[in-house]
C-alpha cells in the first residue's frame, strides 16, 4: 500500500496508484472546521498567529480520518498582511479578511514592504511546517501561496485593480512583477522548512472577470514564474486552483507549468479533462454539499467526480468552518472504497 506522500507524488507525476487520494490544500483551500477546534483544543483566531496551535490543527484534520496532507496556513491573508495590509484575524468561525488596502493605484507598488520571512505571520507559517515535518514523514505537507493576481487585489481595492491592468498595463505589471518576486521567496521557505508540495490559489484570476487576453497577459506569466522558481523544491508537485467558469480559458490553462489543476463545481470535471490534457486533475466536491448535505449525497457527488476523471478528489473550494467532519470523513470514504474495490 502506498503512503499518503507516495500516492499524491505518483497521481501528480500522472502515473499508475492503488487509488485516488483525496486532499484539501488550505490556504485560500482551507480545511479547518469548528468540530476540529473542539477536537484539538486549538481553535481559531489564536491558531492564525501561534505555529504550534497552527500546526496541531493542521495536524488533526489527518490523524482523526480527514484529508490525506497537511496544510497551512488557513486563509489568503498572510502575504497581504505582510506587504502592508491590514487584516482582522476572524472568530472561530470566521476566516481573516483585509480591511485595509495599502495602495490606491497599481502606480503605487512602490510603497508595499517586502515579505519578510522571519517576523509575523509569515514565520508562523514556516514555523508550523517545521513542527508538521517532525509529526509524520509519511503525510505530504502542503506549501500555500496567494496567487499572484489575488494577492494584488487584496493590496489594493479590487474593481480597481481590475480597471487599471487595462489602463495603466505597465505600472500593472511592475506591481505583478514585485508581488511574484515576494511571493516566490515565502513559498521557497515553506518548502525548505519541510512542506514537499505547493498549493497556489489565485481565485480572483477568473476568466469571467479577466477574460482570455487579460489573464493570459497577467495571470499566465506570473503563475508560470512561481511554478517555475519553486518547482526544484517543491519534490511532489505543484497545484494551481483557478476559480469560475473556465470554459474562455482552457488553452491558457494548458500554458500553466503546474503538475494539477484545481477548480471549483461551476465548471464540469468532464469538460477539463476533455479540454486540459497535460495535467493531472483536481477537485471539485462542491463545499455547499459539503456543509449541508447528506454523508450519502456527498459520496454521490464524490463517486460523480472520481467517475468523471478526477485524478484527486478536493472539495472545490474553501470549506465553511462550520461543516461537520463527518461529512468531510464521507470523502474519505468513497477513495478508501475505491481502494477496497
Amino acid at each position: 500500500m502506498l503512503t499518503p506522500k507516495e500516492r499524491l507524488k505518483l497521481t501528480l507525476l500522472r502515473e499508475k496508484v492503488d487509488r485516488p487520494p483525496c486532499i484539501c490544500p488550505s490556504g485560500m483551500m482551507n480545511m479547518i472546521v469548528e468540530d476540529i477546534m473542539d477536537i484539538t483544543g486549538c481553535k481559531w483566531p489564536e491558531a492564525h498567529t501561534d505555529a504550534r496551535l497552527m500546526a496541531e490543527l493542521s495536524a488533526g484534520v489527518c490523524e482523526n480520518g480527514g484529508f490525506e496532507n497537511f496544510g497551512v496556513p488557513f486563509c489568503m491573508t498572510v502575504e497581504a498582511e505582510a506587504m502592508g495590509a491590514e487584516v482582522f484575524l476572524g472568530t472561530k468561525v470566521n476566516e481573516p479578511r483585509v480591511t485595509k488596502y495599502v495602495i490606491n493605484s497599481v502606480s503605487e507598488w512602490t510603497k508595499l514592504k517586502k515579505i519578510k520571512t522571519d517576523e509575523g505571520r509569515v514565520k508562523t507559517v514556516i514555523d508550523a511546517i517545521k513542527i508538521l515535518k517532525e509529526k509524520n514523514n509519511e503525510v505530504p505537507i502542503v506549501a500555500n501561496l496567494t496567487g499572484p493576481i489575488s494577492l494584488a487585489a487584496s493590496l489594493m481595492e479590487p474593481v480597481n485593480f481590475y480597471k487599471e491592468i487595462i489602463r495603466k498595463p505597465s505600472e500593472a505589471h511592475k506591481l505583478m512583477e514585485f508581488v511574484t518576486e515576494n511571493l516566490i521567496e515565502f513559498g521557497k521557505a515553506q518548502l525548505m522548512a519541510g512542506a514537499n508540495v505547493l498549493a497556489i490559489s489565485d481565485p480572483s484570476a477568473t476568466g469571467e472577470i479577466l477574460g482570455p487576453v487579460s489573464f493570459r497577459k497577467f495571470a499566465v506569466p506570473y503563475l508560470n514564474k512561481i511554478a517555475d522558481a519553486l518547482k526544484q523544491y517543491a519534490e511532489t508537485g505543484v497545484i494551481i486552483h483557478i476559480c469560475g467558469r473556465l470554459k474562455s480559458i482552457y488553452e491558457e490553462l494548458n500554458s500553466l507549468r503546474s503538475d494539477a489543476i484545481s477548480f471549483d463545481s461551476i465548471t464540469s470535471v468532464r469538460e477539463v479533462c476533455e479540454n486540459v490534457n497535460n495535467k493531472a486533475v483536481m477537485g471539485n466536491v462542491s463545499t455547499f454539499t459539503l456543509e449541508n448535505g447528506t454523508k450519502e449525497s456527498i459520496k454521490v457527488q464524490a463517486l460523480s467526480c472520481l467517475d468523471s476523471g478526477v485524478n484527486i478528489l478536493s472539495p472545490a473550494c474553501g470549506i465553511g468552518p462550520r461543516t461537520k467532519f463527518d461529512n468531510i470523513k464521507a470523502m474519505l470514504d468513497v477513495v478508501k472504497f475505491k481502494e477496497a474495490d
